[in-house]
């Protein structure tokens, strides 16, 4: 079972996401949080596999929160209606596995939860050409998620890149389609767990934290990968 805690800090949305994730067979709701304190408390007490965070809530907000979990070693599924605010580049810094819409439909939550705790990232496609279109517009070069949104973004300068071996960079223009571990193997020839040994490997070498951060990097290469 795939174990999730729900931190939402609107009682409705809240019941309606536990609804959703508690009707699939392999998804268990372990808890349920109103706030950022209460999903930290929670993920301490029951280490789950997926916290699904909303970004703006009483309290604690998710952002922190999410850093919080990271460093724990706590997968985050952030649930936001995406202004492009400084809270959802916070999210991307602090490591967030993946970015879903909350208008998203049921079946794709479902997935989304499942992908993301494969060890997997999740960032639903209209957050990739925003976010794409958003650090394009800072003029500034791919590299490290910096502390302050997309004017922050530094460059890991051609070094850090030259690090990638041909097959990691293979793999890294993969990440950017938003491929799976399973079809960047099938693609490429390769077993599932060396595509997993890759992903590890690129993230370690860019200094990057997430699987998205390194999806975003390689469409905004796109080609030159």
């Amino acid at each position: 079972m795939i174990r999730v805690v729900v931190a939402e800090d609107q009682w409705a949305v809240r019941s309606g996401l536990v609804m959703i994730l508690d009707s699939a067979p392999d998804v268990e709701v372990v808890a349920e949080a109103a706030d950022g304190e209460e999903a930290v408390a929670a993920a301490r007490r029951l280490r789950p596999d997926v916290v699904l965070m909303d970004v703006r809530m009483p309290r604690r907000d998710g952002i922190s929160a999410t850093r919080e979990l990271t460093g724990m070693g706590v997968d985050v599924l952030i649930l936001t209606t995406f202004d492009l605010d400084e809270y959802v580049f916070g999210a991307l810094r602090a490591g967030a596995a993946g970015f879903l819409l909350k208008d998203i439909e049921a079946d794709d939550l479902v997935a989304a939860v499942r992908v993301v705790a494969r060890g997997e990232g999740m960032i639903a496609p209209a957050v990739t050409r925003r976010l794409i279109r958003e650090f394009a517009g800072a003029g500034r070069p791919p590299g490290r998620f910096g502390s302050g949104g997309p004017a922050a973004w530094t460059a890991p300068g051609a070094a850090a890149l030259a690090q990638l071996t041909p097959r990691e960079r293979e793999v890294l223009g993969c990440v950017g389609e938003g491929l799976s571990n399973q079809q960047i193997a099938r693609r490429l020839g390769i077993t599932e767990t060396t595509a997993k040994t890759h992903v590890s490997r690129i993230l370690a070498k860019l200094d990057l934290r997430s699987r998205v951060q390194a999806a975003i990097i390689a469409q905004e290469l796109d080609g030159s990968v």
